[in-house]
């Protein structure tokens, strides 16, 4: 099969510029490598060639392979070297003005027909062609670090770019072993705009006093399946990378409160305690691994009361069956007696609002998150409110905890910690649909590859419920009365009608 491109030039041999000249040499391109930067291009050509070399060494690929990808990959001084490359792309400073200057430099010394691609994760592309004569020439084409293991790559339309040019660098991405993804120009595109929910919403949760940061990881890692909990993911990120990020989105969408960033990470990353790298993030590290406080333990309880549950909580006979293997004495009256637990299970309601609308005590009410079939959940997640009394509070916690799932007590909380992160991931996810930034497959796939999410945000729509989903994000703005939770018209439409998120009909 004929490479897409025969001869390409990576601009920038920093982390992600030797990831793509990797990936391409191996995909049987030839690869010129510069940096502005004296020895930078042949510091990443020797990285490279010994990174091959340990392959050679394990047995993974034969001395020959070796040779072959080592041959195919250059180094060059000056743009001038650059002339006869058919695709030129740029992974230099995340920075407009050096990134225009760059490729305005390049549009004079390629010849005409040569594609201009930038590595950009969060700049315009069209504001970075503006400064061309040909901005038809440019695209984005934006790797994810490492490059090699990081399987996806967004293919970005600027306003003016030549929508054949997309096609072509599609098909050079899947060449070179990854899967494209087509985006519009929009903050973010796809990945990074998707994942503004996870982090913000659990900085948010913590803000407000609902838990703390490893308590929050546990429940999302439990409960949802992903693979780090939001505070794990953004020490291995670091502060430096991920707050810059929130708030250039946030700021591009002109203060959208979808988006909104937190004074957490601004405080952290002010004071340099922004990671796993310096060795101090939301956890202190030592020799590499994260000092986690321990679980507090489940209570002993004597004597245990009778539990009386809401007549609207959610998978209420499901609650039911779980009390009775949990070895539960259950009430079946209208009301609950003096002695019971009351137990409620809302979706997106605090459990505050629950107890005031359905005239409950509040001393003895207490919540429970059912948004996800218990049987599926490695954690159960109790929610008191100001006025449960300690001694119900101790009692459901040694309760839930009998048969020895781990389970963790918040205080309370719209929408709980899963309930709340997952409607806005799924929201969020919607509006990108409703903007027509992306397919709802380009989506799932960008998401799932991008982020390692255990489902796309549509599939995790899909499996809890659209119409469960737009609940919780209703009652989550009545309760908060912020607009950050008004539902997208594009889950709100097909929440209401019961209509599958991922499986959409263009009509």
């Amino acid at each position: 099969m004929k490479i897409q491109y025969s001869n390409i030039a990576v601009v920038g041999a920093g982390a992600m510029g030797r990831g793509i000249a990797q990936i391409a040499a191996q995909a049987g391109s030839q690869v010129f490598l510069m940096d502005a930067n004296p020895g930078a291009a042949d510091a990443a050509k020797a990285a490279l060639n010994e990174q091959w070399g340990k392959l050679v060494a394990k047995g993974r690929i034969d001395e020959a392979q070796a040779a072959a990808w080592g041959a195919q990959l250059h180094t060059v001084q000056a743009l001038g070297d650059l002339a006869h490359c058919d695709l030129v792309i740029e992974a230099i400073v995340e920075r407009l003005d050096a990134k225009q200057g760059l490729f305005s430099q390049l549009e004079s010394v390629v010849r005409e027909n040569a594609v201009l691609a930038t590595n950009t994760s969060s700049l315009s592309v069209t504001a970075i062609g503006a400064a061309l004569k040909h901005p038809e020439r440019l695209a984005g084409f934006h790797f994810f670090n490492p490059v090699p293991l990081m399987k996806v790559v967004e293919v970005i339309a600027g306003l003016k770019t030549n929508p054949a040019l997309c096609t072509d660098l599609a098909s050079y991405a899947r060449q070179m072993g990854h899967t494209p993804v087509q985006a519009q120009d929009t903050p973010g595109f796809i990945v990074n705009h998707a994942g503004r929910g996870y982090g913000t919403e659990a900085l948010r949760i913590v803000s407000e006093g609902v838990a703390d940061f490893a308590t929050v990881d546990r429940i999302l890692r439990d409960q949802v399946g992903f693979k780090l909990g939001p505070f794990e993911l953004m020490d291995l990120t670091a502060l430096d990378v991920s707050h810059p990020v929130m708030e250039s989105i946030y700021r591009q969408y002109y203060d959208e409160p979808r988006y909104r960033p937190s004074v957490i990470t601004a405080q952290r990353l002010a004071g340099g305690v922004v990671g796993k790298k310096v060795g101090e993030g939301f956890y202190r590290y030592v020799d590499g691994a994260a000092q986690v406080p321990a679980e507090p333990p489940a209570h002993v309880v004597a004597d245990m009361p009778p539990v009386w549950v809401s007549p609207r909580a959610s998978r209420r006979a499901e609650l039911y069956q779980l009390l009775k293997d949990l070895g539960a004495s259950i009430e079946t009256g209208q009301s609950p007696s003096p002695a019971a637990i009351t137990l409620v299970a809302p979706l997106g309601f605090d459990v505050t609002t629950v107890a005031v609308v359905e005239r409950l005590d509040p001393a003895r009410t207490i919540g429970i998150d059912m948004l996800i079939d218990d049987a599926a959940t490695k954690r159960r997640v109790l929610a008191t409110n100001p006025a449960t009394r300690i001694d119900i509070r101790n009692a459901a916690h040694a309760l839930f905890a009998r048969d020895g799932k781990a389970v963790s007590v918040i205080r309370d909380s719209g929408g709980f910690v899963t309930q709340r992160v997952v409607a806005t991931i799924v929201n969020i996810a919607s509006d990108i649909c409703q903007q027509g930034i992306c397919s709802p497959k380009d989506l799932e796939t960008a998401v799932t590859l991008g982020l390692g999410y255990p489902l796309g945000p549509l599939a995790m729509g899909d499996r809890w419920g659209p119409t469960n989903i737009l609940e919780v994000l209703f009652n989550m703005q009545t309760v908060y009365g912020d607009t950050r939770y008004r539902p997208s018209p594009w889950l709100r439409r097909r929440g209401a009608i019961g209509l599958s998120l991922t499986h959409v009909e263009e009509n």
